[in-house]
């Protein structure tokens, strides 16, 4: 018991204290100027905060989404911004269509330095009442929509990088190659790429192989010392659209699970953290060339969970969840005890 405790104290202190990002734009601002961008899932949430950021910074943006108005209304808000800013209308899980994307950001824009692949969706079942052509829906979009935006992207991000060398002395192997621009590719996961949680076994599978990627990616370009590099964003309850968008079915019932607006009101509740924070910490962390990086409390703290009890991480996570709450009803009850003293 002792050894968990101190792993677990040894665990949170590598994310506490758990504070929002400590940088100023001006700390960043040069990773990203007359750099271009591009982003998935640009339309609303952290694709949007992560545009205005970076046209903040003066970085070129390619913006893509699937809804074409919301993806407009995100382009309207960079005007003024001394940067160009390029809007496709995009379903991430046509592999066609994301390389016809990256081609014409090319054509574009004459370069490419970052893809974000923000783009995503949710759904809940359980495994036995979810269809083959539900998880599909999942996996096309959260998963391989990862995975056609690097594959498009990663080629024409080395070839920008590369062109930008300004050292290409052959003299020794283990000299650092130097580049004047940066590259780098940005996946995000989620909270569901770090444990697994009842009647989202899609979503767990798809964010989970998005990290797996992403790692495995990062490394390689590791030693290919090309001046790419990666990192895999989870980020907590973010206050986005995508519980207003999530798909589900009445399996969920099954493992106690609500549906319809009772399960959307309870999505909506986790949602927390702000959009636009988020977005900044995105870019502090592959400003930073972090490996990963969490955003929220909720994310930073069942990473801490799972480490120490990797094997039982969900019986810990429920115990902790029943008693809170316990505790509320509690806590609500001293509030109300103290406005009724103090009127």
């Amino acid at each position: 018991m002792l050894n968990n405790i101190t792993a677990l104290a040894t665990s949170l202190c590598q994310h506490l204290p758990f504070s929002t990002s400590n940088y100023k734009n001006d700390d960043i601002a040069p990773y990203y100027r007359n750099h271009v961008a591009a982003i998935t899932g640009a339309g609303s949430g952290m694709g949007r905060e992560l545009a205005i950021h970076l046209a903040k910074m003066g970085c070129h943006v390619a913006l893509s989404d699937i809804n074409a108005e919301q993806l407009a209304q995100t382009n309207a808000l960079l005007v003024g911004y001394d940067i160009t800013s390029t809007t496709t209308v995009l379903d991430v899980s046509d592999n066609k269509a994301v390389q016809a994307w990256a081609d014409n950001v090319m054509a574009e824009h004459g370069k490419v330095n970052f893809i974000f692949n923000n783009a995503g969706v949710a759904f809940s079942s359980t495994i036995e009442g979810a269809s083959i052509q539900e998880l599909e829906w999942v996996m096309d979009i959260n998963f391989w929509g990862v995975v056609y935006g690097t594959k498009a992207f990663l080629p024409l991000i080395k070839n920008s990088v590369k062109e930008s060398e300004s050292n290409t002395s052959t003299d020794g192997k283990d000299k650092p190659r130097q580049f004047k621009e940066h590259g780098h590719i940005i996946n995000i996961s989620s909270l569901f790429g770090l444990t697994a949680q009842p009647s989202y076994s899609a979503y767990n599978a798809s964010k989970f192989a998005v990290r797996g990627f992403t790692e495995s990616l990062r490394q390689e370009l590791a030693i290919q010392r090309c001046g790419v590099s990666a990192t895999c964003i989870h980020p907590g309850g973010i206050k986005t659209n995508i519980a207003n968008s999530a798909r589900g079915n009445d399996s969920v019932t099954d493992v106690g699970m609500h549906t319809g607006d009772k399960a959307i009101k309870s999505f909506n509740k986790l949602l927390k953290f702000d959009a636009s924070e988020a977005a900044w910490i995105i870019l502090q962390a592959a400003a930073t060339n972090q490996a990963r990086c969490l955003i929220g409390n909720d994310a930073k703290i069942v990473d801490a969970v799972q480490r120490v009890f990797p094997s039982s991480y969900s019986q810990v996570l429920n115990d902790v969840t029943k008693l809170s709450r316990k505790l509320k009803p509690r806590r609500t009850s001293k509030r109300n005890n103290k406005s009724s003293t103090a009127s």
